[in-house]
């Protein structure tokens, strides 16, 4: 079984979602040995690198909510990580870009280390949604991925060029050929597609059926 899932950091229900699966595979003794590829989805590729506007100014127009109805909706998103044991203080984190997050999750994986490139995800995540910083500093960027175990040096080269930009956009083109248009989106065996942050029932229940029919 091979498992392909397109993601974004800025995504809760992506973070929510890919925890679901991963503890789906632990449970079903599947994870160590089943190869699971983050392919790059940007919900928003237009945003800036730099902004001075709020999460809630950002959710509440881009959805086309008064504010009230966004607060709510923020708030149940946060409720639902911490559902699963996650942080997910979607109020205070900084709508900007995740180009270059894309790309250093890029680079963990080029070196074809699992538990590293799983590493530096979830330092992402943790940046975005626990710590309220910008995902697209680079500052900010260098500090998690060489705590998550990159190196510095190759942060820098991959920051300070356009270095697996094109890895980046063929995931994207990928998701567009597919007919993906939103994210999380698992793919299994490329076969099997699964959309969204779905109950971890679900995801077990998929898995279970997959190795029913594919031994």
């Amino acid at each position: 079984m091979e498992i392909k899932y397109w993601s974004d950091i800025a995504c809760p229900f992506c973070y929510i979602g890919s925890t679901r699966m991963k503890k789906a595979l632990k449970e079903l003794s599947l994870y160590d040995d089943t190869p699971l590829e983050f392919k790059s989805f940007q919900l928003d590729p237009t945003l800036p690198t730099t902004t001075d506007k709020t999460m809630l100014e950002n959710f509440s127009s881009g959805h086309g909510m008064t504010t009230e109805q966004a607060t709510a909706q923020i708030e149940q998103i946060s409720k639902m990580g911490a559902s699963d044991g996650l942080k997910v203080d979607l109020l205070n984190a900084v709508p900007t870009n995740t180009l270059d997050a894309h790309r250093l999750i890029k680079l963990a994986d080029s070196l074809g280390d699992r538990d590293l490139t799983e590493k530096v995800i979830d330092a992402f995540y943790q940046v975005y949604f626990s710590k309220g910083e910008s995902i697209a500093d680079h500052d900010v960027l260098k500090k998690a991925a060489t705590a998550a175990g990159l190196d510095a040096e190759k942060i820098d080269e991959v920051l300070n060029s356009k270095q697996f930009e094109k890895e980046v956009r063929t995931d994207q083109m990928e998701a567009q050929q597919l007919g993906i248009q939103g994210a999380p989106f698992f793919v299994i065996d490329n076969k099997y597609g699964i959309s969204g942050a779905q109950p971890y029932e679900t995801f077990v229940q998929a898995l279970q059926q997959v190795q029913a029919k594919e031994g």
